[in-house]
């Protein structure tokens, strides 16, 4: 199955169930596999907001704002990310986050 194929996928469940946490999730990353990466941030951004304890998406966001170019939004949503995982007790979560957050700043 292609890429645009999950993807149609993806937004038809989501016509039914719009705010669910792993679909939006899925649909950013398969953006972000087709090269749509302002798509992936809205999606994403979205979900920090709607769901700011849905945090696979703290490495996703931080990685797609390095990229960007846009380190300082990199670091703030590594932070953030990396203040939730720690409250989840989500220890290996919490060391990507950790690791990607001190390759940026050191």
């Amino acid at each position: 199955m292609s890429n645009s194929d999950r993807i149609k996928q993806i937004k038809m469940f989501l016509n039914d169930s719009p705010h669910d946490e792993f679909m939006n999730y899925a649909l950013a990353t398969e953006y972000i596999a087709l090269g749509h990466d302002q798509e992936a941030l809205e999606l994403f951004e979205k979900l920090v907001s709607m769901s700011p304890l849905y945090f696979a998406t703290y490495y996703h966001l931080g990685k797609l704002y390095e990229k960007m170019g846009n380190t300082g939004s990199a670091i703030s949503i590594y932070e953030k990310g990396l203040s939730v995982t720690k409250k989840l007790n989500e220890n290996h979560a919490y060391a990507e986050l950790k690791g990607a957050y001190d390759a940026l700043i050191y």
